[in-house]
C-alpha cells in the first residue's frame, strides 16, 4: 500500500470517540489495511478481555480499580512482553502531554514490532494516528529518496537555466546573460535545445537485462545515479579549477574556427 495512503472510521469515532484508552482497539479494525493479516498478541490479549480501558476499570490482581491512563498502560505494556510474535504498541505522548489525560489527543503513534521474547523485538513499522486518520510513516529509505531527488531536480533545473544564459565570445571568453530579450535569436534557440534535452532525458538501462526485469529499488538507484552524473559531467565541461579560482573552459578548437569564418 502507498504510504500516502489513510485509513477512517467514521462509525467507531462517532460512537467511542478516540483516546489513548481505545486507540489500539481503533487501529486493530478488521477494515484497517495496515494492519496485519497475522494474528497478533493484541488480539490474544482482547479475546481475554484485557486491554487499556479494561485494566483502568478493572484493575488487576495487584492493583485495585479504578486505575489512571498511564498505569493502566504500563500493565498492557507489561502483559505484551510476555507473549512473542507480532504486536501493536501504544508509545508515550510528548513531554508537554499529561500521561494521565483521557481527553482526546489529535496525535497518537502506534509501533508495530515482532517480539521474540522480553528483550529482543524488532520494528517492522511505524503508524500514527492524526484526527482519527491512520497514516504508515514513510521509511527513512523513502524520505532520502525524496530529499534526493528533489535536489537532483532543482540542480538539474539549475544547470539547464544557466546554460541558456552562458555565451562565449573570441575577444571576451565566456560571459552571462540573465536578462531576457525578444530579439535575441541565440537565447531562443539555447532555450529550445535546453527544452529538448529535458524531453530526450530517458532512463537508459546500465547492464543487459530488460527493462522489467529490474526491481523499483535498482530502477531508482539507475535514474538517480544518471542525473547525479550528468550534473557533474555538465559542470566539469564548463568550469575548471586553476590555482584555486574556478575558470570557464573554452570551446574546442573547431568551435573557434567556425567562429573565424
Amino acid at each position: 500500500m502507498a504510504e500516502t495512503a489513510s485509513f477512517v472510521d467514521p462509525v467507531f469515532l462517532a460512537r467511542f470517540g478516540l483516546s489513548r484508552a481505545n486507540v489500539l482497539d481503533y487501529f486493530l479494525h478488521p477494515l484497517n489495511p495496515f494492519r496485519t493479516k497475522a494474528n497478533t498478541s493484541n488480539e490474544v490479549l482482547s479475546m481475554q478481555g484485557i486491554n487499556i480501558g479494561m485494566i483502568m476499570a478493572q484493575g488487576t490482581g495487584a492493583k485495585p480499580p479504578p486505575l489512571m491512563l498511564s498505569v493502566a498502560e504500563e500493565e498492557y505494556a507489561l502483559a505484551l512482553k510476555h507473549l512473542t510474535g507480532e504486536q501493536y504498541e501504544l508509545l508515550p505522548p510528548p513531554p508537554d502531554e499529561d500521561p494521565n489525560a483521557v481527553a482526546q489527543s489529535p496525535l497518537y503513534t502506534i509501533r508495530h514490532v515482532l517480539r521474540s521474547n522480553q528483550a529482543v523485538v524488532k520494528v517492522l513499522g511505524v503508524y500514527y494516528v492524526l484526527e482519527g486518520a491512520i497514516y504508515k510513516s514513510p521509511t527513512v529509505r523513502g524520505s532520502m529518496k525524496a530529499n534526493v531527488a528533489r535536489t537532483v531536480g532543482a540542480l538539474s533545473d539549475a544547470c539547464d537555466a544557466l546554460s541558456t544564459s552562458a555565451r562565449w565570445e573570441p575577444s571576451t571568453g565566456f560571459t552571462w546573460h540573465f536578462e531576457a530579450k525578444d530579439d535575441d535569436e541565440d537565447d531562443e534557440e539555447f532555450a529550445s535545445s535546453a527544452a529538448k534535452r529535458r524531453r530526450k532525458r530517458r532512463r537508459r538501462i546500465l547492464d543487459n537485462r530488460p527493462p522489467g526485469a529490474h526491481t523499483e529499488e535498482e530502477e531508482e538507484g539507475i535514474r538517480a545515479s544518471e542525473a547525479i552524473d550528468s550534473i557533474l559531467v555538465r559542470l566539469s565541461k564548463s568550469f575548471v579549477v586553476v590555482n584555486g579560482k574556478t575558470r570557464a573552459i573554452q570551446p574546442k578548437s573547431e568551435d573557434k574556427k567556425e567562429t573565424k569564418n
